[in-house]
């Protein structure tokens, strides 16, 4: 039997059913702070989104650019498509990812993966080995 997903002794549902202020209280120090200073305008209208989306069951990920959103307990088992700078990152929020920022889960940088030097780049790098 899988383990149950719990967060600081509470279960997921309980989670769902409690009030935004009782659940703030439960986060991190920097998280409670920002739930508790109060949504912004643009963290609210994806807050409403996020309940029309659960209401209606549509599945498709909500697009969008608050990277510093807060994922809540009613944000559990959505699609997401957080803007990168570049482009749309789609990931899906699981039980685990509570407390964490949107922004946490699409990464800004890429990896830098280095090519073979080009030829003539330097004096040695005039030795390239055939294979």
């Amino acid at each position: 039997m899988p383990k149950k997903f719990t967060y600081r002794g509470y279960t997921l549902e309980q989670l769902q059913a409690m009030p935004l202020e009782k659940f703030a209280e439960l986060l991190p120090a920097r998280q409670r702070r920002s739930l508790l200073r109060g949504l912004t305008p643009a963290e609210q209208r994806l807050l409403e989104k996020v309940r029309k989306y659960k209401d209606k069951g549509i599945q498709k990920p909500i697009r969008t650019h608050c990277r510093d959103m807060i994922i809540l307990p009613e944000m559990v088992g959505m699609k997401f498509a957080v803007h990168n700078g570049k482009d749309f990152v789609v990931f899906e929020v699981l039980p685990e990812m509570i407390g964490h920022r949107l922004g946490e889960f699409s990464q800004t940088r890429k990896r830098v993966v280095h090519g073979a030097p080009g030829v003539g780049a330097t004096r040695s790098s005039m030795y390239v080995p055939l294979k």
